[in-house]
């Protein structure tokens, strides 16, 4: 037998219409904020990578599928959304378009890292990208968005962590600093840090190993170090979360795991999911699109991966509507019901009822069976006198409560009871 390969997962019936579900509300909160949707491929060149994640992070060193094509050229399945979209926005000319770019994407990406619950090789990421601007409202309104898309979902127990990374200028006055504090424990740190020491020294500060934890506790804190336009931008953006009523907490320790990042920083976490709790995150990355070759466009997103987003849900008893359910199922008792059923279930689809009818050959006690597996809301019986009369016996399934209706009717019956 022939397995998924390991760390992917098929997504079986039973699961698919959680993820609709999602998607749904998905697309529905970036229609409320005007956010248009973008699809990027599946891969791209390495290089988009290379200089949109970067070469020091963990992504690009450990975790990205790369492989040569039979043109002998350098191809990554997607690790992330936003770097394409960076590219795409530069190849496309979106920069001549209305500004800012308010754009969303749901797609499959991949990383070669241990699978775990809600971290899958291949996992699938929800993300919103805002290029344009670099006004603090901006900020406040990406991060806005995603709390108003997990209130949709009804998520609770989720905590905002906000910082300021600064910019290029600043922050290299950081870590310089962080970098003389780390020296004299060096060899305390985990072999992981002690690689980014050098090439990516911020991401120490928020590494899980508990000895690195307590290591950084007393660090310099990165919001010491903010020149005056730092500052004046990150307590805007507090000052408008205020103002729209999001609570929030700063953590100096949030500085995320990509090189493109300045300024705001966030994550939504929860403590629902374990350790790695982290639901949602993202930032400003003001030199991204010139990485790419354009000008210079400032830029702020966030992404979350629907699998850790669905472990979550569970977690705390949201119960996903299935709206995919079948609203009637016609049971025939013979031959020529059989024929009459199949019509009928056409018509109601033509309608825009969701309608089934047997395709097994079973008896009305296996078929009634059948309709309650498939969640029907109601079953529709037709027998020889049904046939004669040109009505049917419908079953409200939940209730036992039936009705006779013309067949003619039937669409009306089910659109007036879809309650």
């Amino acid at each position: 037998m022939i397995n998924a390969p390991k760390g992917t997962k098929d997504l079986l019936p039973e699961e698919s219409y959680k993820w609709q579900y999602i998607e749904k509300i998905a697309r529905e909160t970036a229609n409320l904020f005007d956010i248009k949707e973008i699809r990027t491929p599946t891969f791209e060149h390495t290089e988009v990578f290379l200089r949109g994640v970067g070469e020091g992070t963990d992504i690009v060193n450990k975790e990205m599928y790369t492989f040569n094509d039979k043109g002998n050229r350098s191809i990554t399945l997607k690790p992330e959304g936003t770097a394409g979209v960076a590219r795409a926005f530069v190849e496309n000319g979106m920069f001549n378009m209305p500004l800012p770019q308010k754009l969303f994407y749901i797609t499959s990406c991949f990383r070669y890292e241990r699978p775990q619950a809600g971290r899958l090789r291949e996992f699938h990421q929800f993300g919103v990208e805002f290029l344009g601007s670099d006004t603090a409202d901006t900020d406040a309104e990406a991060i806005l968005f995603a709390k108003t898309f997990f209130d949709k979902l009804n998520v609770k127990g989720l905590t905002l962590y906000i910082n300021s990374i600064g910019c290029k200028k600043c922050r290299a006055e950081y870590e310089t600093a962080l970098k003389n504090y780390l020296r004299d424990n060096l060899g305390n740190l985990c072999a992981l840090c002690r690689e980014r020491f050098e090439k990516n020294p911020l991401r120490i500060l928020d590494c899980k190993n508990e000895e690195c934890k307590k290591i950084v506790e007393n660090a310099p804190d990165i919001l010491d170090y903010l020149c005056d336009d730092c500052k004046v931008h990150f307590n805007k953006v507090r000052e408008l979360l205020d103002l729209a009523g999001v609570e929030y907490k700063i953590d100096s320790k949030i500085v995320r795991g990509l090189d493109y990042y300045t300024k705001t920083v966030f994550e939504f976490v929860s403590e629902n999911i374990g350790a790695q709790g982290t639901v949602c995150g993202g930032g400003r990355y003001d030199g991204l699109i010139e990485e790419f070759g354009g000008n210079r466009v400032p830029g702020i997103g966030f992404a979350m991966g629907i699998e850790r987003l669905l472990l979550l849900l569970d977690s705390i008893g949201v119960k996903i509507p299935d709206l995919n359910r079948t609203e009637i199922y016609i049971a025939p008792m013979g031959e020529e019901e059989r024929k009459k059923a199949f019509a009928i279930v056409q018509k109601l689809r033509l309608d825009g009822v969701s309608a089934e009818t047997d395709h097994m050959n079973r008896g009305i006690k296996a078929q009634f069976k059948y309709a309650d597996k498939i969640g029907a809301k109601f079953v529709g019986v037709i027998g020889s006198d049904e046939l004669a009369q040109g009505k049917i016996k419908i079953k409200e399934m939940e209730t036992g409560a039936e009705s006779f209706v013309d067949f003619n009717d039937m669409s009306e019956f089910v659109k007036e009871n879809r309650a």
